[in-house]
């Protein structure tokens, strides 16, 4: 069973205490490939390389089962900071 774009916006929400999220299916529709927008102040203080890590980590089944994920991740400052460029 393909994994659903809400689905892994609610994983996202509950496992990150992410703020914001954006997921979209970028794979027509199979759900096969997903690009995500993830803001959580769980990223603060994290670079790069450990923020992905812990997104990794707390959806680990989920990617699993998928071809591709692309994900972005801003902790809520970095998140307003983008949204006023």
């Amino acid at each position: 069973m393909p994994v659903q774009t809400e689905y892994l916006d609610v994983a996202i929400r509950e496992r990150l205490q992410a703020q914001h999220v954006e997921v979209v299916d970028v794979s027509g529709g199979c759900g096969q490939a997903f690009e995500v927008i993830i803001v959580s102040p769980a990223f603060a203080g994290k670079g790069l390389l450990m923020r992905h890590r812990l997104v990794n980590a707390a959806l680990k089944e989920e990617i699993a089962q998928i071809h591709a994920f692309t994900q972005k991740d801003f902790t809520p400052e970095e998140w307003i900071k983008k949204q006023q460029q």
